[in-house]
């Protein structure tokens, strides 16, 4: 260049290398970070191609001919990561909320519990919301619809006090070892009376036909159903792990005991996810084409599970985020993207349950979260805090009443809100399990439980 000595163009020589360099290298750092960025993220990646191959092979697959025999095979590979998942449930539970209980002063858990309490209530009653809203606007149900498909089930008798009372028995079980794998329930049976003996000949009513009375009487009993009693067990540890952390050195050695089995648990729980693509690929397949008729369904209940979906959506997408930016001032989708193995567990376990394990990771490894919080918040709210459910279940109690042209007056459409809250509390964490609550929300207004059975055929999407 004009004016340029020798002396600077000798400097630049070292410049011009590294600019160079740096450039050759631009396109090896960039390859780089996305190969460390795949690797960090492999099994998030494996599990959303398995949920993806589980779509595609299984519509494939109802093209061809097959039987039962076949979706029990294609479905065995799912049914035994569910099994190995509801394996670690137990010990989990108990493990991490005495663990973490014990761990935390009992003001400081005292102030938790109620903010999470208060935080379960507050979701599920604003899903509730969001659920009848969509379906008064959307309007799904059309007679037409319980004409063409019909009912299939007889009338079911439900209380709601007994279902209330129930929930709060399993709450204090009378028996820790059978709360493991099994729950208290009020059963209805028929009982017919002794014949009336009429001993007083004064009496003014007809003796004959008292004489002839057999009208039959309904006796409540308590019985005991299959399926673990979470809540029971809950409120158990949540006691247990307080007391055990105020006994200060004395406690000590059952609480680092407690710890030692968490970290354990967790280790297993990171060798199965690893099993979780294949699994969650092989339900998903099973599930489509164990459908009667894909298409018929979708022409009957497409309305209703879009208005679902839809309800969902608005949940997830809108409301639980907003909240998440309200309080904590923070990015909800940095947050929710660590959580994004735990969802598309969820989507194809369809059970907040088996989810949790694989929830504690994402939570505690992923997004930071402090041990002894989610070894509290996780339990709890796996078993209490239910939104999908309260708001499938007030969905499908005004689409059932619009099927019958049944038309709710405001206080009916409020009861089904806070039944559905209720119910949801109520509900096991397990598949279809918003199927049985939903009796309760049928019969508190007074709409024909047997009418369940027509949307049998899509709770397992919806789901």
């Amino acid at each position: 260049m004009p004016g340029e000595t020798k002396e600077d163009a000798n400097a630049k020589i070292p410049m011009i290398g590294t600019a160079v360099t740096m450039l050759a290298e631009a396109p090896r750092g960039c390859w780089q970070g996305t190969m460390d960025w795949m690797k960090t993220n492999l099994l998030l990646m494996l599990t959303i191609v398995g949920v993806l191959l589980g779509c595609l092979v299984g519509f494939l697959a109802r093209m061809g001919s097959y039987t039962e025999d076949t979706v029990a095979l294609v479905s065995f590979p799912g049914e035994l990561l569910m099994r190995m998942l509801k394996m670690l449930i137990l010990p989990l539970i108990i493990s991490s909320m005495i663990s973490g209980l014990a761990q935390l002063d009992p003001k400081a858990s005292g102030k938790m519990g109620a903010r999470a309490l208060t935080y379960y209530f507050t979701t599920t009653i604003l899903a509730a919301i969001v659920g009848i809203v969509l379906v008064l606007i959307i309007h799904p149900g059309d007679p037409s619809i319980k004409e063409e498909v019909g009912t299939g089930t007889e009338e079911k008798k439900v209380s709601t006090l007994d279902a209330f009372l129930d929930l709060i028995r399993n709450m204090f079980p009378e028996n820790l070892l059978q709360a493991c794998f099994q729950q208290v329930e009020t059963s209805y049976s028929k009982e017919k009376p002794k014949i009336v003996k009429v001993t007083d000949y004064n009496d003014t009513f007809d003796i004959g036909s008292a004489i002839n009375e057999t009208q039959y009487i309904t006796k409540r009993t308590l019985t005991y159903k299959d399926g673990t009693n979470v809540l029971g067990l809950i409120v158990f540890c949540i006691a247990f792990g307080i007391f055990c952390g105020n006994m200060g050195q004395d406690g000590r050695i059952m609480v680092h005991f407690f710890v030692v089995l968490n970290e354990i648990v967790m280790k297993i729980v990171y060798l199965i996810m690893w099993y979780s693509p294949v699994g969650i690929m092989s339900l998903i397949v099973g599930k489509i084409m164990s459908i009667a008729d894909l298409a018929l369904t979708a022409q009957q209940l497409g309305m209703y599970m879009l208005t679902v979906i839809v309800g969902l959506a608005i949940h997830g997408i809108i409301t639980l985020p907003l909240m998440y930016f309200l309080i904590t001032r923070k990015n909800p989708l940095t947050f929710f993207k660590g959580m994004l193995q735990a969802w598309v567990t969820a989507l194809g376990t369809a059970s907040s349950a088996a989810t949790l394990p694989v929830t504690f990771k994402c939570l505690e490894e992923n997004n930071h979260i402090d041990c002894r919080v989610t070894r509290f918040v996780l339990p709890v709210g796996a078993t209490v805090n239910m939104d999908g459910t309260a708001l499938y279940e007030a969905v499908a109690a005004l689409f059932i009443a619009q099927m019958n042209g049944i038309v709710l007056s405001a206080g009916e459409v409020i009861a089904v809100s806070l039944t559905a809250t209720a119910a949801s509390i109520g509900a096991a964490s397990v598949p279809s399990a918003g199927l049985v609550t939903m009796l309760l929300v049928l019969t508190a207004v007074g709409l024909p439980t047997q009418d369940i059975s027509m949307i049998v055929a899509v709770d397992w999407l919806l789901d």
